[in-house]
């Protein structure tokens, strides 16, 4: 936990420099890893993003907990509900969901859409976190638009290509995924 928080305050320190709209951190919880005791790493983890969703709302940012090995929205949910005074927020990882999710990716829109501040969009084939440009793998991109269309209010929307080409694939898929959805 040392190391965590020597690197959170280094990243407080660049926040007042670069102005971010928010801060993504990866939840971190693995089913396999910590299971056995849970509670005590909800608890350890909930001091540690506390602190660091204060300090960020403090400085005029925002906490974005990101999911990756989480399995459901349930797992991430108490969090949110602990941390909801801070500003913290949920970012949808929509490749991480598809490759270790174990619920519908609607589910965690429905079950975290009061939360959801941001969302990382990239491709797969449901096995591994490829990050192919979209539209390139297996998933379906339909809760999203479906999201978008019914909200109030955009997310941070972020690509995650790896390469240039897989940009403006993904670019030139979102144009027509989101031909129609009119911003307010």
């Amino acid at each position: 936990r040392g190391i965590t928080r020597h690197r959170f305050e280094q990243v407080l320190k660049l926040v007042p420099i670069f102005k971010p709209r928010s801060v993504v951190c990866h939840l971190g919880y693995e089913e396999d890893r910590y299971g056995y005791i849970k509670e005590s790493w909800f608890e350890q983890s909930l001091e540690m993003w506390r602190w660091f969703g204060e300090a960020l709302q403090k400085a005029g940012s925002t906490l974005m907990l990101e999911n990756v090995y989480e399995q459901s929205p349930d797992e991430m949910l108490p969090f949110f509900k602990r941390l909801r005074q801070y500003g913290v927020g949920f970012c949808l990882d929509v490749g991480h969901q598809a490759v270790f999710g174990r619920t519908l990716f609607s589910s965690w829109i429905d079950v975290l859409r009061t939360y959801l501040g941001q969302i990382h969009l990239h491709d797969n084939h449901g096995e591994r976190d490829e990050h192919l440009p979209m539209g390139k793998g297996g998933i379906d991109f339909s809760p999203v638009t479906d999201f978008l269309k019914k909200g109030k209010s955009l997310p941070i929307i972020t690509l995650e290509p790896h390469e240039e080409k897989a940009l403006w694939l993904s670019l030139a898929y979102l144009k027509d995924l989101f031909s129609g959805l009119e911003t307010k």
